[in-house]
């Protein structure tokens, strides 16, 4: 095993220093200093609304990130603080009622879980297909939807330094065991990538990894050095530390020890991708923002930034240009755009696949080539990741043009189809086939699938 290699330009300078991190909850919302200038009915809808979604903010995001001139309309403010409008009108007004009648904690929590039930918890069958087994046990915190590609949950990284309102997984951060989808065994993911051969990638996720102490990633991570495992090419590890806790990769206690883990990870032949979730160009304006970027880049370790459309944040062109453009100039490759999950406030953030399309086309004609890898806007459904492509005339009919970038069946994988205009649809079960058809092309092989796991 190759021993730790140490690089001078990976240790923070001396205008980084190592800062002390402190988080916010629903429990402290009366501590938030700058939060009580709001209005006191804001503050009431913020512990309504966080009574049954998550919510969790840190110093650094509240005083480096929010134009708090702007607010309510800051898009980061937007993005971590809760809103009236991320719950139904029915579901604001019911928990209100118990919060203005002075309900017990448990009366509440009892609401609260109800109205969690209907927010589908957990969208594209992600607990019911693609949970894979290991000697004939379910693996907890794996999930296996693509053949290449495993993901992985440790225990250790199930929250996050803070919570986006819009979260698809938001299931995972409310206290219910039975939403919860994590491992602590490193042994069993070991065991399931010897046997599956065809598993070229693993994605390690959460929540965010990068909450973790570096030697509990170590642990997951370095037994893939060894020969058994040369079919992982590539570890990929999703967080949005760069944006809510750069100071992570930079002057944390063990920040030193997960570069340099990344580095011998790429020095022995890994290919690591940070798969960085930005959301608009002001995560990544302060220096320490852009210092953690510089240190990752430095291990040979590359960061693809991806993140979805949504309305109050960046459902605006000229935003996303400028992310992409400032992305690219900080070396960073624009990956995805994709389109806001039917989950949890989906009612307050989706926009309409039309809408998204043009404001995917107007920013794509904003930048130049280098930040044209980014692909969408995607929609990560249950057959797997579908892409509009386009908005076209066939045949005096107006379509979307889509395609599979990713599917549950490879077979499936850059096959176009079509599906009737809409101004209206959010997401692909709402979509209708183009030219009389009665199903798209994939929808019995789906449905088979989804039988065999019922």
């Amino acid at each position: 095993m190759n021993s730790i290699v140490t690089f001078p330009n990976r240790i923070p300078t001396a205008e980084f220093e190592e800062r002390r991190f402190k988080v916010y909850t629903d429990r402290q919302l009366d501590k938030i200093e700058i939060i009580q200038n709001l209005p006191e009915d804001t503050l009431f809808e913020m512990k309504v609304v966080a009574s049954v979604l998550p919510f969790r903010v840190n110093e650094y995001v509240i005083n480096e990130l929010i134009n708090w001139d702007k607010v309510p309309n800051d898009p980061i403010y937007q993005l971590v603080f809760p809103q009236k409008g991320m719950l139904k009108d029915e579901h604001f007004e019911r928990m209100a009622r118990m919060h203005r009648e002075g309900a017990e904690k448990k009366e509440i929590q009892a609401v609260a879980k109800e109205i969690r039930e209907e927010l589908n918890p957990h969208p594209a069958g992600q607990m019911e297909m693609n949970m894979p087994e290991l000697e004939g046990e379910v693996l907890d915190g794996v999930q296996h939807k693509y053949r290449e590609t495993v993901l992985f949950f440790p225990a250790q990284g199930q929250t996050c330094h803070s919570y986006c309102t819009f979260c698809f997984r938001w299931a995972q951060f409310v206290g219910d065991k039975d939403l919860k989808m994590s491992s602590t065994e490193a042994g069993k993911l070991h065991g399931y990538l010897q046997e599956h051969t065809e598993v070229t990638d693993l994605l390690v996720t959460g929540g965010d990894p990068m909450v973790m102490k570096t030697k509990s990633l170590v642990q997951y991570l370095e037994p893939l050095l060894q020969p058994e495992f040369d079919h992982i090419q590539t570890i990929r590890i999703g967080t949005k530390a760069l944006t809510f806790w750069p100071y992570r990769f930079v002057t944390d206690k063990d920040a030193d020890e997960l570069i340099d883990l990344f580095a011998r990870l790429v020095d022995a032949g890994k290919h690591v991708a940070i798969m960085a979730h930005y959301n608009h160009w002001q995560e990544i304006t302060t220096d320490i923002a852009e210092e953690a970027i510089r240190r990752i880049r430095a291990t040979g370790a590359e960061i693809r930034a991806q993140g979805p459309l949504i309305k109050h944040v960046n459902d605006d062109a000229d935003a996303w240009a400028k992310l992409w453009k400032k992305e690219v100039q900080l070396g960073i490759i624009p990956y995805y755009m994709f389109v806001e999950r039917d989950t949890g406030a989906k009612n307050y953030f989706e926009v309409p696949l039309a809408e998204a399309f043009q404001i995917y086309r107007e920013a794509m004609k904003k930048v130049s080539g280098l930040a044209r890898t980014a692909r969408g806007p995607s929609m990560s459904a249950g057959p797997g990741k579908v892409e509009i492509q386009g908005i076209a005339e066939v045949h005096g009919e107006k379509v979307f043009v889509l395609r599979f970038l990713q599917g549950r069946n490879p077979d499936w994988v850059q096959r176009p189809f079509f599906a009737k205009y809409s101004e209206t649809a959010t997401w692909l079960h709402e979509l209708e086939p183009a030219f009389g058809e009665e199903k798209f092309f994939f929808e019995e092989e789906f449905e088979q699938m989804k039988r065999g796991n019922g």
